[in-house]
């Protein structure tokens, strides 16, 4: 760390760098998290930031709200969140991580089983 850079800078950069605060819900969260090694979401309410062009950049010049739209799973079986900037409509896939809140992760999952973007109903004349 530069030596001319004023002690208050780099207690709050230090503080930063290990936690943040969500833009969507308020809560202060940790940066480190199981399963990820570049925290990136809420783990309450799963919002996200516009911060990263590649994971852990940090090059995003946006900054607005991502919000999580679906879960995605790998070949592997790892759940992904995939997320939507709200200003500038960029798609992410974030891996979750092991304090995820189970409940908005289900509802992710099951959203196109509760909101069909067609009538069950025509499912039966196939």
């Amino acid at each position: 760390m530069n030596r001319k850079t004023p002690k208050r800078a780099r207690t709050r950069s230090s503080a930063r760098a290990q936690s943040f605060r969500c833009l969507q819900c308020g809560l202060d969260i940790s940066m480190s998290a199981i399963g990820t090694s570049h925290r990136n979401h809420c783990p309450n309410c799963l919002w996200s930031r516009h911060l990263d062009d590649t994971p852990g950049d940090r090059a995003a010049d946006c900054g607005a709200r991502m919000e999580p739209l679906a879960i995605s799973v790998r070949g592997d079986g790892e759940w992904v969140i995939v997320h939507r900037c709200t200003g500038c409509g960029v798609l992410h896939a974030n891996r979750t991580a092991g304090d995820d809140n189970a409940l908005p992760l289900t509802r992710l999952a099951v959203r196109p089983l509760a909101q069909p973007p067609f009538p069950f109903e025509r499912l039966a004349g196939l």
